[in-house]
């Protein structure tokens, strides 16, 4: 069993067993100390973030190609799918302790290792494309100002060299910078971005002033701009009360002079959403902030709250004060009608270097989380290392380093479309993840935030979604595939992560749902398919058996039943947990698709009958049960073939901990000196048992011969044999009663199996006194009866008057008729019956498997070891055999 928990440490991993309230529960040591407050930790962050470039630098380029209408629209747009998010955001973050990693954090453990790790990396992605997009937006005011011709340098001033090389330059102190702020550690970054905010601040108060004081001028276009061939064209801006706001009501696309591409609403969209995507900047800080569970959903509704109502003012005074001409022709007006320009340089310059840090930090914060789940391997091992503060500076160092990559782009409206669809990729997985809690409908999923419903996550997930594809139906394509590429590769990898996945909630809420419907009262036969309860003594000496029964089953139920004899008062506590998770173990490495039923009973046959009445649910309940022949055969112990059962590791529920692997789980098989568990009598009596329990019965014998690999490698064509024919019943041979049905539907099924089909062939022996023109009207009936059942298989016609014969002739009794005499248990000779053993050998060179009819176990107990000497004497040397007894109706002519 695994250990407890100590009683002062909880992790995310940790089962609430207890709680002390008598003293306060310690952290988990190998965290950081948390140090961020709402403010400074989440709103501050998002502000900036959606500030950005975007505020001083495209807000003209919005309204002037999309007009006040078109922007306000676009606003909305823009802040319902970001304010659905925040809802979703504030539903997870509210429903318990969240940790480092923010995003991703909350996807995926809500949605799984697999969703979760693929949508971390593409999250991590956006955070470094959009570190990179905001440096160089800063460095394209920087240029505009401080470049040839720049708006603040003296006439006659060379200014700072400019290209694409000098730009990548600046860029990289830049971040060489943020790389320094990012290393010291989030008490540093805090104190920068408080500092930065307030800067910002006083840039934004001196623009919104500007608009109301400054009058009518020119303004010349930049340098950068093609139209500025002689360097004093000039565009005009006309203060408030003296322009014409009509002019800019509605949209007007052109080119964009700095990429020379052709403008439109999905392209404008794109630029813009940037300035909204920085609502996660907060959750991406959440191992450092003091109460994240308060903290994100408070800050992030704050931000979004003034970044809105920040936007449609400064759009408005945008849209009453300036030319369309100016809007199109010089992105960075509003420091030249600015009362003093330097004021929108700075908080330029404040805002995107602080956006950029931020995504630098967040970049980091999220690499470290998922190294730290091991989801990818040993490629991001290393940057699960962490200071003695907390500080993942690895992280920060990879993370620094893909942005120096991403800067060699060079062009702040190419990057853009991919931060965005980027983002929008992340925003619909984190809708997502609160939809699939919120329908899942787990008792655990309780947010103290309650402003939300599934509804709200499907509109955010599908406005994600189709904005991701109208911005660029190329980048989301290629990001998708990457994303599924992803998921298939942790998949594949299988991380072993304890903290659950919301798809186990799914399926059984939607599990439950179903099987209430499935009424056993509306069964049909012609929807009928095998539902097999397999008993197993021991899986040693039956894997292939269980395989066998795994391809039989046709998309139905399969049980492996198992029997501890043993009573409970015995034990301290429940002796088949750990033994059940061995199973489980079992069904993984057999690759089969199958449920564990396992119970304690003081004997074999008693804890039978419990499976037979219990196993299943609903609707789905075993219709059919197979179990081992009775000999006296040795057991082969399957798990000494190969290496798979000695690899396998046998996990304790909910623990980590190895309890051993699947090898040196089970007993070892029995000697020759032992005993059975199960009496001949007592095995009769489980077939009796089954039988008055309406299940139809099976008998597997020799299945240990079945080499699966030889029949599917081969290149010749075996044969799956069927024999509808009680043997110990030759009279009935001219009809076909529901056990034979039955057999010729349990040999069909098999056939159906893809593998099976293609390497094998199904013959039906039809046995009869001797050749003749009776026999072959039997034959045409029973071609045409297998025409009808759509069942293709080869008649054989095998003469057997020469074996009847040896069944003694008994004086019929009083009740029977003297012209169609029965034959009695008493009546079938050991003579006839080896004779029926040599006429099926004969035939079984290339036989596969082979199906015979099962007689009824007689009522007379004193005859049951009879019974099962004559099935072994029957049956001995034969290939595997499977003896078949239905009673249930299977099949139907009928459409």
């Amino acid at each position: 069993m695994p250990a407890r928990p100590n009683d002062s440490l909880f992790t995310e991993n940790t089962a609430l067993l207890h709680y002390r309230l008598s003293r306060t529960q310690s952290t988990d040591p190998n965290q950081g100390p948390r140090q961020l407050s709402t403010f400074s930790g989440v709103f501050i962050p998002c502000v900036l973030s959606m500030f950005s470039v975007i505020l001083f630098l495209r807000l003209g380029f919005v309204v002037g190609n999309a007009g006040f209408i078109g922007s306000v629209g676009m606003y909305l747009l823009a802040y319902f799918i970001v304010g659905m998010t925040v809802l979703s955001i504030c539903a997870i973050s509210t429903n318990g302790a969240i940790e480092g990693g923010g995003a991703y954090y909350m996807i995926s453990r809500a949605l799984g290792p697999e969703f979760g790790g693929s949508i971390g990396i593409m999250f991590f992605a956006a955070n470094v494309f959009s570190s990179a997009l905001y440096l160089l937006g800063l460095i394209e005011a920087i240029i505009d100002n401080f470049g040839p011709g720049g708006f603040l340098l003296p006439n006659g001033s060379p200014g700072l060299p400019e290209g694409e090389w000098w730009t990548f330059l600046y860029a990289s102190i830049l971040l060489m910078i943020g790389l320094i702020v990012c290393l010291i550690g989030a008490k540093m970054f805090a104190k920068t971005v408080l500092l930065i905010f307030l800067t910002v601040m006083v840039a934004l108060i001196s623009v919104i002033i500007s608009f109301f004081v400054v009058p009518e001028k020119e303004v010349l276009l930049p340098h950068s701009n093609h139209k500025a061939i002689f360097g004093n064209e000039t565009a005009l801006y006309y203060g408030l009360g003296d322009g014409d706001f009509s002019e800019n009501v509605f949209s007007n696309y052109t080119v964009d002079y700095t990429t020379d591409d052709h403008l439109s609403f999905t392209v404008i969209f794109a630029v813009f959403f940037n300035g909204v995507t920085g609502i996660m900047a907060g959750a991406n800080m959440s191992g450092d902030l003091k109460d994240p569970s308060r903290s994100i959903p408070l800050g992030t509704i704050l931000a979004c709250v003034f970044t809105y109502i920040t936007y449609n003012i400064v759009s408005l005074l945008v849209a009453v004060t300036c030319s369309r001409e100016l809007l199109h022709e010089v992105y960075s007006f509003m420091q030249e009608v600015n009362v003093w320009p330097p004021f929108v340089v700075v908080g330029i310059i404040a805002a995107s270097f602080s956006a950029a840090l931020s995504n630098l930090i967040g970049a980091s914060r999220v690499l470290n989380a998922v190294a730290k789940d091991e989801l990818i391997g040993i490629v991001l091992r290393p940057f699960k290392h962490e200071s003695a503060n907390g500080n993942p500076w690895p992280a920060v160092i990879m993370s620094w380093a893909l942005v120096q990559v991403i800067l060699l782009i060079g062009k702040l409206n190419l990057i853009a479309p991919i931060v965005t669809v980027f983002f929008l990729l992340s925003y619909a997985s984190t809708n997502l993840a609160c939809l699939c809690l919120e329908w899942a409908s787990a008792p655990n999923f309780r947010p103290s935030f309650h402003y939300f419903s599934w509804h709200t996550c499907l509109l955010g997930m599908a406005g994600c979604s189709t904005m991701m594809f109208l911005i660029n139906p190329l980048y989301a394509s290629v990001s998708i595939v990457v994303l599924i590429i992803l998921f298939f590769y942790i998949h594949y990898r299988a991380p072993e992560a304890s903290w659950g996945s919301i798809s186990q909630a799914l399926i059984f809420h939607q599990v439950r749902k179903y099987l209430l419907l499935l009424d056993i009262r509306k069964d049909h036969v012609k929807f009928w398919r095998p539902q097999m309860l397999l008993l197993i003594s021991n899986p040693r000496s039956c894997c292939s058996l269980i395989q066998f029964v795994n391809d039989v089953k046709k998309g139905g139920l399969f049980v492996m039943g198992h029997v501890r004899v043993g009573q409970l008062d015995s034990f301290p506590n429940d002796p088949l947990l750990v033994e059940n998770n061995a199973w489980l173990s079992l069904v993984d490495e057999l690759k089969i698709k199958a449920f564990v039923e396992l119970t304690l009973s003081q004997t074999v046959r008693e804890g039978v009958q419990h499976l037979l009445r219990i196993s299943g649910l609903g609707g789905m309940k075993p219709n059919t049960v197979v179990l081992g022949f009775y000999d006296k055969c040795l057991p082969e112990d399957f798990f000494k073939k190969g290496e798979l059962f000695k690899r396998a590791k046998v996990k304790f529920e909910e623990s980590d901990e190895v309890v051993g692997s699947v090898e040196n789980h089970f007993e070892p098989l029995r000697e020759f000196e032992q005993m059975k568990q199960l009496d001949p009598q007592e095995y009769v009596l489980l077939l009796q048992d089954t039988i008055k329990l309406q299940k139809n019965v099976c008998i597997a014998r020799y299945f240990h011969q079945l080499d699966r690999d030889e029949i599917f490698k081969s290149k010749k064509k075996w044969f799956i044999d069927v024999w509808p024919v009680n043997f110990f019943k030759p009279e009935t041979v001219g009809y076909l009663d529901t056990a034979c049905l039955f057999l010729l539907q349990l040999s069909v099924i098999l056939q159906m199996v893809p593998v099976w089909r293609k390497n094998t062939t199904m013959r039906v022996f039809l046995c009869a006194d001797r050749e003749g023109e009776a026999t072959r009207i039997r034959e045409r009936k029973l071609q045409t009866f297998l025409t009808e059942l759509r069942i293709k298989a080869k008649i054989k016609i095998i003469t057997w008057e020469h074996i009847t014969t040896l069944i003694k002739k008994s004086e019929p009794e009083a009740e029977e008729d003297e012209m169609f005499p029965v034959t009695r248990q008493e009546d079938i000779t050991d003579e006839y019956l080896r004779s029926i053993n040599e006429l099926v050998k004969q035939q079984q060179e290339e036989t596969a498997v082979t199906f015979c009819y099962l007689p009824l176990p007689p009522a007379d107990q004193k005859l049951h070891l009879r019974y099962l000497d004559q099935l072994d004497i029957m049956t001995e040397g034969f290939t595997p055999t499977f003896l078949v007894h239905g009673i249930n109706a299977v099949t139907s002519t009928a459409l």
